[in-house]
């Protein structure tokens, strides 16, 4: 596994509510575990087209807001 999806998979493991730090159920991993994978793709996208239509249409297709 990729070193920096392993990072995302530990970020993902844990939820913050309220000020409490506690694991994340696996409905809710899976969900914050995509949507850091996407928001992860975005950067890249945008930073290597420097042009807002590549992250904007990757947003809009996977339905993450700014």
């Amino acid at each position: 596994m990729n070193e920096r999806i392993r990072l995302l998979a530990i970020e993902a493991r844990l939820i913050t509510v309220d000020g409490i730090t506690r694991y994340a159920l696996d409905h809710e991993f899976e969900q914050k575990f995509a949507e850091l994978i996407v928001r992860e793709c975005i950067d890249v996208v945008g930073k290597a087209t420097a042009s807002p239509n590549g992250y904007q249409a990757l947003m809009k297709h996977f339905g993450v807001e700014e």
